[in-house]
């Protein structure tokens, strides 16, 4: 009788979308906390997109950390690649709802994300046991 060979799993399943997914958990709440501050604070319309790119680049941040996390190896890869698709999928959004038109702001945006990306996803892979 043969033993049962073990089988190692490298990346767990479906990085990209874990991290997709605490990308839009934090974009939200970086919106509320936007929104409250807004209403409540002395905080001027004028600073929104400074804070908006702000909020982008946390919430990139902390879903390229997860898809580290998650896939294991190749942090700054998986970073990267979560970054692009986010900052894709945050143009498309405001391209079909706002009729927002592609801009130098949006080429911020998508430099934003992705480097924020990239490090969560170097640090993600780091902070794995």
């Amino acid at each position: 009788m043969e033993p049962i060979r073990t089988v190692t799993r490298s990346g767990g399943r479906l990085p990209l979308l874990y991290g997709l997914f605490a990308s839009i958990l934090w974009l939200g709440t970086g919106a509320l906390l936007l929104s409250l501050l807004l209403r409540y604070s002395g905080l001027k319309e004028t600073a929104l997109p400074t804070l908006a790119l702000l909020v982008h680049g946390i919430s990139a941040l902390a879903g390229g950390f997860t898809t580290g996390r998650r896939a294991g190896q190749k942090g700054w890869y998986s970073g990267l690649l979560l970054g692009v698709v986010y900052a894709l999928i945050v143009l498309v959004i405001g391209f079909l709802a706002a009729d927002a038109p592609l801009s130098l702001e949006s080429l911020y945006l998508l430099a934003a994300a992705a480097g924020a990306g990239t490090i969560g996803g170097m640090f993600g892979v780091g902070t794995r046991r």
